[in-house]
């Protein structure tokens, strides 16, 4: 999976969505992000077409929408949504209606061959461990909301203990972390965005992020950050910015 992604989280179905995974592609990224819930995987679909990458470079991940009864079933409309033979990660959504229910049908979803590899999202280091209990393929992936604003060390390391890469969603907050002075400050130190910055905590960590923009300069200037570094000081004082304690929980509130 590679460490930087595009997710299209509330972008409506249409040529907006169509526009900024093409852009993505066109400017090198080979990870898009999309969910049953989100309504935009046909146009997903047809940006993968237009781009004209091949199918095997790009890494799509799709993810269950837990209100329905069969993951084996519904990844197969996710495919002729996304005009795809498979996706290389399915995950489940969240947790809805406890974390283990799921879990079979993601399994027969994989054996299919319609899911390369299969995830959770939005599950906490108690519920992971109820998912690992009963599973015979363990999660690949669990995908959080993962910044230093929301720096989860309890969950991060439950998850390297158990072998499952953390993904991170959501890292620049929605737009609310770009004016934090602690991070404008470095930003402006590095001569970088303060998108840049948030962007290459997670990948110093070895964390894949997909951060969501339906601005191609915005899309261009995310992928810039592998060629500089963050000092210890300045992953420290990231790292400080934290606001949930370092827990172990994925969400502080639930949705569902």
């Amino acid at each position: 999976m590679p460490l930087l992604g595009l997710g299209v989280w509330r972008v409506p179905d249409g040529r907006e969505c169509v526009n900024a995974v093409r852009s993505a592609l066109e400017l090198g990224y080979r990870h898009v992000d999309t969910a049953q819930a989100y309504g935009n995987e046909e146009s997903v679909g047809r940006a993968l077409r237009e781009s004209g990458v091949p199918r095997e470079e790009v890494f799509v991940t799709t993810k269950f929408q837990p209100r329905r009864e069969d993951p084996a079933v519904e990844v197969e409309g996710s495919l002729r949504r996304l005009g795809v033979d498979y996706v290389d990660l399915y995950i489940i959504h969240w947790p809805r209606g406890g974390p283990t229910w799921a879990w079979p049908g993601m399994e027969r979803a994989r054996e299919l061959g319609h899911a390369r590899s299969i995830g959770i999202s939005n599950f906490g280091a108690a519920e992971l461990e109820q998912v690992l209990a009963v599973a015979s393929s363990p999660p690949a992936v669990n995908q959080v909301q993962f910044s230093p604003f929301e720096y989860r060390r309890a969950l991060l390391e439950a998850c390297e203990r158990r072998g499952v890469a953390l993904e991170a969603y959501s890292p620049l907050g929605s737009g609310r972390h770009l004016r934090s002075g602690p991070v404008e400050r470095i930003a402006e130190r590095l001569g970088r965005t303060t998108a840049q910055v948030l962007l290459r905590w997670c990948v110093q960590r070895g964390i894949p992020v997909i951060p969501k923009s339906t601005h191609r300069e915005r899309i261009e200037a995310n992928a810039q950050i592998f060629d500089f570094e963050l000092s210890e000081r300045d992953m420290a004082d990231l790292d400080a910015l934290d606001r949930t304690g370092g827990t172990d929980r994925a969400l502080e509130r639930r949705w569902w």
